[in-house]
């Protein structure tokens, strides 16, 4: 059977952009924004999942109560941790680490940021829990709230895209995307 999963990015955060990695700023009100306008009109669903990071969790808690759905938390679904470089924007690592920002960009599954999560872990994690998603609720549609990394590498595993296109996936913030999640794990953009 079929695990039909929504991935809505969170929206804009308190600290800005860059890499926020396991951060744990909190939505600005454009940011709140962003989100609802992104579930607007969209669904049903039967359950939320979400990340605990409160960028994630806050407005989980908030949908949740509106449409009586259960949530659940899974900190697997996290952002990757990127270590030394967490908080730092792609500006500023140009100025002080270009060289290794060059590399992670250019294949991040051959380069991992000083004192960070390797991408190949880090991939491990998260297709792992979609994994354990899809088994425990197969059959239903599930509107997951997490990070642009989380996104970025589910849907580039269902576009089939080579592990060096990973960071090219676009997803905003706020951004809404459909998958559908097959029982051998086989991830179709869309439903």
């Amino acid at each position: 059977m079929t695990l039909h999963l929504d991935l809505l990015r969170h929206g804009e955060t308190e600290l800005g952009g860059g890499l926020r990695g396991s951060l744990d700023d909190a939505l600005t009100e454009k940011g709140w924004q962003q989100m609802r306008a992104a579930v607007m009109e969209r669904g049903p669903w039967d359950r939320l999942v979400s990340s605990p990071l409160q960028r994630c969790a806050r407005f989980a808690e908030e949908l949740a109560g509106q449409l009586a759905l259960p949530l659940a938390f899974d900190r697997d679904l996290q952002e990757l941790h990127f270590g030394a470089w967490e908080g730092q924007s792609a500006a500023q690592l140009m100025e002080t680490d270009a060289d290794a920002l060059g590399k992670f960009w250019a294949d991040p599954y051959s380069f991992t940021p000083p004192q960070g999560e390797p991408v190949a872990q880090f991939s491990v994690r998260v297709l792992t829990a979609v994994a354990r998603l899809q088994a425990t609720y197969a059959g239903q549609r599930v509107l997951l709230i997490s990070h642009g990394g989380v996104m970025r590498l589910l849907l580039a595993q269902a576009r089939g895209l080579p592990r060096e296109q990973l960071l090219n996936v676009e997803v905003g913030h706020g951004a809404l995307f459909s998958l559908s999640v097959e029982s051998d794990g086989l991830l179709r953009e869309g439903r």
